[in-house]
């Protein structure tokens, strides 16, 4: 862990939020020689505070103490391709094991109660397959994965789903 890294990131952002160390001090109930401390990489705000700490500076821990960073969560590539190759697999096991086989069943049942859908029937229409994968990518961003969005602008025909995936993005990537 680099303190020094990590108290030039609560600087940062206590000055982005207009602040003095003192005005930081004061909402945490501490003093301003401690956030001094903490900006200098001198020390470290005690586990006890250290949510408020995040709070006052509109961070995550996880951020915080990573120096502005997401540590060990590198923003894996998803792919469309993948999500359609998934979807295909999905219906070839009905075809492998055959539709009435209880693995296959139970496993439509399954998503079909956790998503309260019928997935064979979006399955078998083009405009409601495209809502399956565009909900199975946005899953995949609300994860720290991360999508090309000119791929997806070439490959889904409703606008407004690319619309809410490219928002998904920006409010993951910032």
């Amino acid at each position: 862990m680099d303190t020094c890294k990590i108290g030039q990131y609560m600087k940062h952002l206590r000055k982005s939020a207009g602040m003095t160390q003192k005005d930081l001090a004061e909402k945490l109930n501490v003093s301003f020689q401690a956030v001094s401390k903490w900006e200098n990489g001198d020390a470290l705000p005690d586990i006890g505070i250290l949510l408020d700490v995040c709070d006052a500076l509109n961070t995550t821990a996880d951020k915080l103490l990573n120096g502005g960073s997401f540590a060990g969560r590198e923003r894996r590539l998803m792919r469309l391709e993948e999500v359609v190759t998934g979807f295909r697999y999905m219906e070839e096991i009905g075809r492998l094991f055959g539709e009435n086989c209880t693995f296959f069943t139970g496993m439509i049942e399954g998503i079909n109660e956790k998503m309260n859908i019928d997935l064979l029937a979006y399955l078998k229409d083009p405009q409601t397959r495209e809502v399956l994968y565009a909900e199975v990518l946005i899953q995949g961003i609300l994860s720290g994965r991360t999508v090309e969005l000119d791929e997806i602008e070439a490959n889904f025909q409703n606008r407004k789903i690319v619309k809410t995936i490219r928002r998904y993005l920006e409010k993951t990537e910032q």
